[in-house]
């Protein structure tokens, strides 16, 4: 199903993140789960979809069927998001530690969205989960380490969930064409 721009509705339980997706008579609905071995394909062509458009993650190796099994499940937690009912996967996650020791309750998330998708509220699915699943597992901040000055999208949603912003490194992310644009870390206190 490809998705434009639409209207939708986020619920928000103790268990799950669901968005209903609606444009004109069509809905989709979608939900976070845990990654498994099955998913793995399409994390990879998802994942890879981000680094190729070399302007969010800082990766520049592609992921294959192997590395990518590592890289996803050597995580903390590896969130996938899928629409209702067919189960298509449509965006992921991954949660980990931002560094070691006295600061190992830091963690740190990177969020993927299938470009056919992306703009749906796909991403604030997986944040919001991402968020819940950090402090469950006893995380007590999010830090954002690289958020891309262009990458408005996701800094409109970080302020609307309340992270903060901590400054600005100037030309701190190389884009794919050699550029550099500016980094904006956040950070949010679970």
């Amino acid at each position: 199903m490809n998705i434009q721009k639409t209207d939708c509705r986020i619920e928000i339980s103790d268990t799950a993140v669901k968005i209903m997706l609606i444009r004109g008579a069509k809905t989709m609905e979608v939900f976070v789960r845990k990654f498994d071995k099955k998913d793995i394909r399409d994390a990879i062509l998802i994942w890879n979809q981000v680094v190729e458009d070399g302007a969010a993650f800082p990766q520049t190796e592609l992921l294959d069927e192997s590395s990518g099994m590592r890289f996803f499940e050597e995580q903390t937690f590896t969130g996938i998001a899928c629409e209702a009912g067919s189960d298509k996967i449509v965006g992921l996650y991954i949660l980990h530690p931002n560094n070691v020791g006295r600061c190992g309750h830091i963690c740190n998330a990177s969020y993927a969205v299938k470009r056919d998708v992306r703009g749906c509220h796909v991403g604030e699915a997986l944040v919001r989960h991402c968020l819940a699943t950090a402090k469950e597992l006893g995380f007590g901040i999010m830090q954002f380490n690289a958020v891309v000055r262009s990458n408005t999208a996701a800094l409109a949603l970080y302020k609307k969930l309340g992270f903060t912003r901590l400054g600005i490194i100037p030309k701190g992310f190389r884009m794919k064409d050699g550029s550099y644009e500016d980094i904006i870390p956040h950070y949010y206190i679970l």
